[in-house]
């Protein structure tokens, strides 16, 4: 009954929907016609068009082709919409997004745009429009048409666009629900989640002479698939591409290569607002002077019991944004660029870089709030930005904390160029790398210096995947590209080599007659031997990787404030000060567990950490009785750089779902050569051949080549098509 009753609810919102013109139609199938869509024998689509508006309405066609519902769900995210699909719990998620990404505005930055963005705009909507024109059977969720504005929503392809400043969702709840609950601030753990590894090579580390960039996000499995698009206006650009965005995110083109890497620059930042109610009217303090809040009303839609209902907010502003929590008796506002039209700009004119110069004013437009880049190109320089778009503040104050927000001492005094940033061109040492770890070790001794710069420009400290990283790359050695995924999927775990050593001392100091000096004997004598490597057969490497989480978490926080200790630092101390029993009781509950789930203790990695993909729904369903994967590959908070992060879904085995996802070594010669690998396979479609057909290669971390040049696409073609033909 409930789920008629909804049905016959959205009933409606199909029938009302906006039916498409006999013009628009007749648009789209002119367009479709100026595009060739090509799928190689993994499936993954060549799209060739006229324009570069064309090949991204064949993009966007192609998308909506192996995965729609994902493209549908992160902008259904950005409209701050997940209540209506999710229910209640989503609904201050949904109010964060609106405080944060105003539609209103995104559809002024369309209306506002360039005429060849606006070109592009148009085609990305058309393109999944026409998509589901052609494919009456695939039924929206919500979204029954897209508009040209939806990229203004969300104008990087970053897993973790959104900045906050540190406000959490659960503060933002208390405000608006007028919890009057004393709690302090838990500060969140972020750990490798939204990390990722690049690393660029200049000739002189190449065997032969060409520069090289290795692309390694780690993210959610299946946020990103593989994709090439190809224009007659000079666009050619190889790589992943963020579901539902129409610009390659990490990626190549014949000149030149980039990958991102998250970091913890300040990028927003939180306002102690001083408040002040006179009759019905709040008022903040700025400059010795009182000015009324601004009020804006939002009415969220939600879920409940197969019904749409609405909660109505009444949210306040300042000048500084939206507020966002209350601290100490203080109304906390944030100051942001979430929604910055200019980024939108950059996404797509660095893929078209031609050149170093090409790719350097493409930063100039110091727009990018949440990435690092990683650059090589044909001409053989390599580069490194710490992050890009950067506001210039007061250093006496300690910006990672909410700042006085009545005085015009803390406010922002514009961007900081690029030539104040941090930055590396072209160091003697011939490389350069990022793991989400601080830049004053990514070109090793040729490092800028942290003393240069302000302490909010770079608060990255170091961790376990940049000391990995560091220990490979120190070493005299020339490369090429089997050779650098030969270094990217090193299994050497350097957290082990702190964190194992106390461990072993606590248990050789227990006392004959203690329980644990007698339970723990053999799984200690495994670790004793281990060589802080995982492989499928290790057994020390599932003890070590299950007995770590049940330690601290002050020692996962990879990403760091100014002034804190990092992670290394965190562990070494820990590793120094822990008492035994904090060692030693996680261990024995390791041992309990492996015992119960598995009937012994002695459980090779590869047997308990699998890969597995069943469904293709975003949130995938895990098995032990259906067919899985080994996969040698740990969690990249260990210092791992093939990120494989696992767990268990009501299993006893753990399934991975994050971590390496795309990845791809390129070398710039006078043509491309490049290598890739993709968790699973392109398509979500489980009834596809590329659903699965790269997993078993990806679990190995075997790479297939990249064929990037139109010959070498028509001998290994699938099929090819226009738009709507199938």
């Amino acid at each position: 009954m409930k789920n008629l009753l909804f049905s016959l609810l959205l009933l409606p919102l199909f029938v009302l929907a906006q039916e498409p013109s006999s013009k628009e139609i007749g648009d789209w199938v002119k367009q479709a016609q100026r595009i060739e869509i090509i799928r190689d024998k993994w499936g993954i689509a060549h799209i060739y068009g006229k324009t570069d508006a064309d090949a991204v309405f064949g993009m966007l066609y192609a998308q909506c082709e192996d995965d729609f519902k994902r493209i549908e769900l992160n902008y259904i995210e950005k409209l701050g919409r997940l209540s209506e699909l999710e229910g209640e719990k989503m609904l201050y998620n949904d109010l964060q997004i609106r405080l944060l990404i105003d539609s209103t505005q995104a559809i002024n930055d369309y209306k506002k745009a360039e005429p060849w963005m606006k070109k592009l705009l148009e085609a990305y909507a058309d393109g999944i429009n026409f998509y589901l024109y052609k494919n009456p059977r695939v039924k929206p969720a919500l979204l029954t048409k897209f508009k040209p504005w939806y990229p203004f929503l969300w104008t990087d392809g970053s897993i973790g666009a959104i900045s906050t400043g540190n406000l959490t969702v659960a503060e933002l709840k208390k405000f608006y629900t007028n919890d009057p609950s004393p709690t302090g601030y838990i500060p969140q753990i972020r750990d490798q989640f939204s990390g990722s590894n690049g690393f660029a090579f200049a000739p002189k580390m190449s065997k032969t002479g060409n520069a090289m960039l290795y692309i390694n996000p780690h993210t959610t499995f299946y946020f990103r698939p593989e994709i090439h698009i190809q224009s007659q206006e000079g666009l050619n650009t190889y790589g992943a591409v963020t579901w539902g965005q129409f610009f390659i995110y990490q990626g190549f083109n014949e000149f030149c290569g980039w990958m991102h890497t998250s970091n913890n620059v300040d990028v927003a930042d939180m306002y102690a607002e001083k408040i002040t109610k006179l009759k019905d009217t709040y008022y903040y303090t700025f400059d010795k002077r009182l000015y009324p809040l601004e009020k804006k009303n939002i009415e969220i839609k939600y879920l409940e019991n197969g019904v749409l209902k609405t909660k109505k907010f009444e949210t306040y502003f300042t000048h500084n944004g939206p507020i966002m929590a209350s601290r100490d008796g203080r109304w906390i506002s944030l100051k942001h660029k979430n929604q910055n039209p200019q980024s939108l700009v950059q996404s797509w004119v660095r893929t078209k870089a031609e050149s170093f110069e090409d790719y350097q004013k493409a930063m100039d437009l110091t727009a990018n709030a949440s990435n690092n880049t990683v650059y090589a190109d044909a001409k053989g320089n390599i580069a490194y930005w710490h992050g890009n778009f950067i506001p210039k503040r007061d250093t006496a104050y300690n910006w990672s904390e909410p700042v006085d927000a009545t005085t015009t001492a803390t406010a922002w005094q514009g961007l900081h160029p690029v030539s104040e940033s941090v930055h590396i061109y072209n160091p003697s040492n011939g490389w350069l790398q990022n793991c989400n770890s601080t830049p004053f070790t990514a070109a090793g001794k040729n490092s800028p210096k942290k003393a240069n710069y302000p302490a909010y420009m770079a608060p990255d400290g170091e961790n376990f995947r940049g000391i990995a990283a560091l220990r490979l790359l120190k070493q005299p050695k020339q490369y090429d590209l089997d050779g650098i995924i030969a270094l990217g999927y090193d299994t050497y775990l350097p957290a082990f080599e702190v964190l194992l050593p106390a461990l072993i001392k606590a248990y050789d100091q227990l006392p004959a007659e203690n329980a644990m000096k007698a339970s723990l004997k053999e799984p200690i004598a495994e670790l004793k031997k281990w060589d802080y490597h995982s492989s499928t057969t290790s057994i020390a490497a599932t003890l070590a990787m299950e007995w770590a989480p049940r330690l601290s978490r002050a020692i996962q926080n990879v990403y760091v404030n100014p002034g804190e200790k990092d992670q290394v630092e965190k562990t070494i101390e820990f590793s120094k000060t822990a008492k035994a029993e904090t060692l030693l009781q996680p261990l024995k509950a390791t041992v309990d567990d492996l015992n119960k789930r598995f009937g012994k203790w002695q459980m090779p990695w590869g047997e308990v950490n699998r890969f597995q993909r069943i469904t293709g729904a975003v949130n995938e369903k895990y098995d032990d009785a259906a067919p899985s994967i080994p996969v040698a590959f740990g969690s990249a908070l260990w210092g791992q750089l093939p990120s494989y992060r696992s767990n268990q879904f009501g299993t006893n085995k753990r399934y991975g779902y994050s971590g390496n996802s795309f990845v791809c070594a390129v070398e710039f010669g006078t043509k491309i050569k490049a290598k890739s690998i993709l968790a699973g396979g392109n398509s979500g479609n489980p009834n596809s051949k590329h659903f699965n057909d790269q997993a078993e290669m990806y679990s190995k971390g075997e790479f297939k080549e990249v064929l990037f040049y139109k010959e070498d696409v028509m001998n290994n073609m699938e099929r090819t098509y226009k738009l709507g033909e199938l």
